[in-house]
């Protein structure tokens, strides 16, 4: 797993890197908000972010909210911070969307502890993405179930969850199997009357 470490101090860096390297994952890393947010944007395996408070340019928290408010798929943000932890930082923390928070010095157990329970979070964000593309469809009418057991056509449904909009046709293995022999019985028909 890649994991963003972001710290304005090279020193911390290193620190952060040689640990997570210990701990066997791969390490990108940014200096300031800014260039970690071009790095989630340049690489969307980018899941995990251990991220210091204090940052030129835009600051963890910055950085945090700015991952909640644009990007879908979840990212897993631990904070970092040489601040005294207090309940008003840790409730700003959590308000931006933090999911973990820390004090330097880190302990490596304690961000091995964090970066496991960001695993696990990360496969059940995965495995719930697997099921929400599941569409129920009935093997009979084609109908699909929505979230609120509701049953509706293929076309409606589409149409308000995606705006597409479909133009009906027929193939020509359905012109076959199902025009033609109705178009035979209409002709027929018409001859015995």
């Amino acid at each position: 797993m890649k994991i963003l470490v972001v710290d304005d101090e090279p020193t911390a860096l290193l620190v952060f890197q040689s640990a997570l390297q210990s701990l066997h994952y791969e390490v990108v890393s940014a200096t300031d908000g800014e260039k970690a947010w071009e790095a989630l944007a340049a690489d969307r395996t980018l899941r995990v972010v251990l991220c210091d408070w204090l940052l030129p340019r835009l600051d963890g928290l910055g950085l945090c909210r700015r991952v909640r408010e644009h990007r879908e798929d979840y990212i897993s943000f631990i904070l970092i911070t040489q601040l005294q932890s207090s309940d008003e930082n840790i409730e700003e923390a959590l308000a931006a969307g933090v999911d973990a928070f820390l004090t330097k010095p880190l302990a490596i157990h304690q961000l091995r502890l964090c970066l496991h329970v960001a695993e696990r979070i990360l496969g059940f964000t995965s495995e719930i993405r697997q099921l929400q593309e599941f569409l129920p469809i009935c093997s009979y009418c084609k109908k699909i179930r929505d979230d609120h057991n509701y049953w509706q056509q293929l076309e409606a449904y589409f149409e308000k969850n995606s705006g597409t909009h479909f133009s009906h046709g027929v193939c020509p293995e359905c012109y076959q199997k199902y025009v033609l022999p109705e178009l035979e019985s209409l002709r027929n028909s018409e001859k015995t009357t």
